[in-house]
């Protein structure tokens, strides 16, 4: 399995609807090529983080019914990376 596809939300708000297309288009390349479709919250702009936003763009996701092949990464305990 080398194919892996990602949706990366920033918790600034409610999903939108380009963003549940976006969401739809990640993921459903990532289901044709067999690949794994991982979920990584961009929780880097604290001043434009809205409480709730992460929890409800998950549910969201969840309610469209969206599912991720690994944990969800939060791009804030990542940092160590770069």
């Amino acid at each position: 399995m080398s194919y892996i596809g990602r949706f990366a939300p920033s918790p600034t708000g409610l999903l939108h609807f380009g963003s549940l297309l976006a969401a739809t288009a990640s993921y459903l390349e990532a289901r044709t090529h067999q690949g794994l479709w991982l979920l990584r919250i961009e929780d880097l702009d604290k001043p434009r983080e809205q409480a709730g936003a992460t929890h409800a763009i998950i549910q969201t996701l969840l309610d469209y019914g969206f599912e991720w092949d690994r944990d969800i990464v939060y791009q804030s305990q990542r940092l160590y990376h770069f």
